[in-house]
């Protein structure tokens, strides 16, 4: 129980820098803006339209797509910049306890920050949508005239197949789920890679597993080498089983129709990442050199 209770302590102690640090307020500043610049257009076309909005689907149309998951993770990169975490306090903790007790204390404070984020993008674009919506569990005039092509201009992923085997509390606590395991999933890559090469390689890290990600995707696959029936099906199957951020995806699965992973496998996975991660990051904790000669308030 006291080592728990340390462990606490030291997240709250992380917790205690927010309000004075410019980083963070930055992250979130910025997280407003995108939550912004990826709503526009369905916000727009329930204003333009004079239809309502079910007061979740902002959230679920805006983070159903892969991009929109990529870019509000890449936030992480400035609001996890300086992992992990040594301050002028952490001697102090070095001394009271033990190293695997300090870096539980970083992982709990990752966790709950990432929940906070995650929750910060959720609160906002419910609020930007609250003036002209419903909170029905049923999807709004505005989601059928875009899944149907009443937007011919409009990008958002709209899905009918979405529609048609959930509703919108419970895709949104789905996609809430999915965003939260990959965040989680970055942020503690990014913890390992800063134990084992510095800042600049949780940065480089989780950059290039976005970018991964990203560039495994069936629409560019399609465009480079124009697959066609069947290669095309499979190219899809395999960019949703072998990209992080496809996993982090809702459209992006199996709900009966074909062999894409479901939800519960996608979890799952992200789940025995995130533990390996923790895992290898405690065995590295062993070794760590810790440096305090530039450490600042």
């Amino acid at each position: 129980m006291r080592d728990i209770r340390q462990a606490f302590q030291i997240a709250g102690q992380n917790f205690s820098g927010w309000k004075r640090s410019p980083r963070i307020w930055m992250s979130f500043i910025l997280a407003l803006v995108l939550c912004l610049m990826l709503s526009n257009q369905v916000i727009s076309h329930a204003v333009q339209y004079e239809s309502i909005l079910q007061i979740l689907e902002p959230f679920i149309w805006t983070y159903g797509d892969a991009a929109s998951v990529m870019l509000s993770s890449l936030l992480l990169v400035l609001l996890f910049a300086d992992m992990p975490f040594v301050s002028q306090v952490t001697p102090y903790w070095l001394v009271r306890t033990k190293r695997s007790v300090w870096l539980a204390g970083q992982v709990i404070y990752v966790v709950l920050a990432t929940v906070i984020y995650n929750l910060f993008l959720l609160a906002v674009l419910g609020i930007m949508g609250a003036p002209f919506s419903f909170t029905g569990n049923v999807w709004s005039e505005t989601a059928a005239m875009l899944g149907y092509g009443g937007g011919e201009n409009i990008t958002v992923p709209v899905s009918i197949k979405t529609m048609e085997i959930s509703t919108p509390y419970y895709c949104a606590s789905v996609v809430f789920l999915l965003m939260l395991l990959y965040s989680l999933f970055i942020a503690v890559l990014m913890l390992l890679l800063n134990l084992l090469g510095g800042n600049a390689a949780g940065v480089l890290g989780a950059f290039a597993v976005n970018l991964y990600g990203f560039l495994l995707n069936p629409s560019i696959f399609q465009r480079i080498f124009h697959f066609t029936g069947n290669l095309e099906y499979r190219a899809n199957v395999l960019c949703g089983w072998l990209s992080p951020l496809n996993h982090a995806t809702f459209p992006m699965h199996n709900f009966g129709y074909d062999y894409l992973p479901r939800i519960q496998v996608s979890a799952g996975i992200f789940l025995g990442l995130i533990a390996i991660l923790v895992f290898l990051a405690g065995r590295k904790m062993r070794s760590y050199n810790f440096s305090f000669v530039q450490v600042n308030e």
